[in-house]
């Protein structure tokens, strides 16, 4: 098994080692590879996440 770190390429939308695309194409790097495979739904947990605290503190 390869070692990491590890990058979801939003270009491919495949997971890949360090050698992949330019990394304006990609999210990471990750510890693991299932971390890298579930890239996106970190990403739309975390944005959900830093939405409501601001709101919070704007006072929404």
């Amino acid at each position: 098994m390869a070692a990491g770190p590890w990058f979801y390429c939003l270009k491919h939308h495949t997971v890949e080692g360090r050698d992949g695309c330019a990394e304006r194409h990609r999210l990471g790097p990750y510890a693991t590879r299932e971390e890298a495979e579930h890239a996106l739904t970190s990403v739309a947990e975390r944005e959900k996440q830093i939405t409501a605290e601001d709101r919070a503190w704007e006072g929404d």
